[in-house]
């Protein structure tokens, strides 16, 4: 519980999960397409590496493993080209599965690129030992000095290595964020290095023109969507929205609401709910890209965005000047009205993630309920606004106020909490928004007082 009071204090600023099920539903044309896609290019990776003797021209134990390390490494080196599509910020790709499901994809096909890459490193070794009848740190030795494009192969791999253990929770939760941000950009390093390896100096598609233009095409694919979408097609938006920094706001202790003005605003389609990436362009801040859930219904002209301290970027947000100029990527999430189902609403919000359930209360209709989360009373933001909002819309809040650490607050929000204060919960449709240690309890309480779990949407700010 302790646990618990702690993460109420956390903030988004890096990653967003969104949970929102529906059930087993339909893959749509565009979704068959995409695994269509998938499949086949993998079919015709294989298919050149059969041809190229991956399984007739094996013959002894070592070849066996050499050809293995074949495979590995050239299905590794395709997972890695996927590894970019999935966030290069496709916006048709993000509209058909969500951000945060893209999110999860991309963190598993990471660990799953470089496990691919590390057999293939050690397949490739120790084949080629058997083979050359040399002990393997002899091997690995003629491997670095003699074949061309081992080192870049060897930085790149151990650059893929720093990159996925800096994504692994446990650390990224000790790291800052400007670190973790430096370290993804290594990446693109790496894949770079990956090219030089596999395309200009490989043995096997040095030999086979078929082979090495089909792998450049998927290089410049790739590099195509990638330039298109994070660069070309961002500026040239940017440019038309023209946002800038309108006012700043204190809006509790150590929170920050920042208006953002700008035009054509309505061609972002943003709806209530979703978060956008900001890069404010200042010295220190231009490099970074933030995401900020909108903490007010989008209108036209204007955003906003409501920001709490709790790292080296949140904490000066607070200094921004007005008239700064800010480039917006998004709008991105699924935690939106548009995946509604039941009339009767529960609003469940912990902290600062009372931010995008603030703004879905503004558009949203029928039997709503919200019960607002926090360890104490200087920690409720947006009081006034969602009172004003309650009386006009006839919204029911409840304030669930306290400390787990207390005895007198030890069973706030417990399943059977949850049903004394919303006798109905098992009826309503849940929208479930904070911290994730708090957002997984709070959710699992949700489910044992009898919410169905496809009528569960959770969004949790992660660090």
């Amino acid at each position: 519980m302790a646990e618990l009071s702690a993460t109420l204090e956390a903030t988004p600023a890096a990653t967003r999960h969104v949970s929102t099920r529906r059930g087993s539903r339909a893959l749509s044309p565009i979704g068959l397409l995409l695994w269509f896609a998938l499949g086949i290019n993998t079919a015709v990776i294989i298919a050149l590496w059969v041809g190229d003797g991956g399984i007739s021209a094996i013959h002894t134990g070592g070849q066996l493993l050499t050809s293995l390390g074949r495979i590995t490494g050239l299905l590794g080196g395709y997972f890695i080209l996927i590894q970019v599509i999935l966030l290069a910020r496709l916006p048709w790709l993000e509209r058909l599965v969500g951000f945060d499901r893209l999110t999860i994809w991309h963190r598993r096909n990471g660990k799953l690129s470089l496990y691919l890459v590390l057999a293939h490193t050690a397949l490739i070794t120790v084949g080629y030992a058997l083979t050359s009848q040399l002990s393997i740190s002899k091997e690995a030795s003629v491997l670095l000095t003699l074949y061309p494009g081992m080192v870049s192969a060897t930085i790149g791999t151990a650059l893929m290595v720093v990159v996925v253990l800096s994504s692994i929770v446990v650390v990224r939760r000790r790291l800052r964020y400007e670190a973790w941000y430096g370290v993804h950009f290594m990446a693109y390093l790496a894949i770079g290095l990956a090219w030089i390896h596999q395309i200009p100096t490989g043995n096997d598609l040095a030999v086979n023109p078929t082979a090495a233009s089909y792998w450049t095409a998927l290089y410049l694919g790739t590099l195509g969507l990638l330039v298109a979408f994070r660069l070309v097609w961002p500026s040239i938006r940017n440019l038309q929205y023209s946002l800038r920094v309108e006012g700043v706001r204190p809006e509790g202790p150590g929170v920050v609401s920042l208006r953002l003005s700008g035009r054509h605003l309505e061609r972002m389609h943003a709806k209530a709910g979703q978060f956008l990436l900001f890069r404010f362009l200042t010295r220190g801040r231009w490099w970074e890209a933030h995401p900020f859930s909108l903490s007010q219904c989008p209108a036209d002209d204007h955003l906003r965005i409501t920001v709490k301290a709790v790292g080296d970027f949140t904490r000066r947000m607070g200094e921004i000047r007005v008239g700064t100029r800010v480039l917006a990527e998004g709008p991105f999430g699924l935690f939106t009205g548009d995946v509604r189902s039941r009339e009767k609403l529960l609003f469940i919000a912990g902290g600062i993630g009372i931010t995008p359930i603030r703004s879905l209360l503004e558009e949203m209709n029928g039997d709503i309920t919200l019960i607002y989360r926090v360890v104490g009373e200087a920690d409720l933001i947006f009081k006034d606004e969602l009172e004003a909002l309650a009386a006009r819309r006839r919204i029911d809040i409840r304030y669930a106020v306290g400390d787990h650490r207390d005895p007198e607050s030890a069973t706030l929000l417990s399943p059977q909490h949850l049903r004394e204060m919303v006798p109905d919960i098992a009826e309503r449709e849940v929208y479930l928004c904070g911290p994730p240690a708090m957002a997984d309890l709070i959710k699992n309480n949700v489910l044992q007082a009898g919410t169905p779990r496809e009528y569960i949407h959770c969004e949790r700010f992660a660090l």
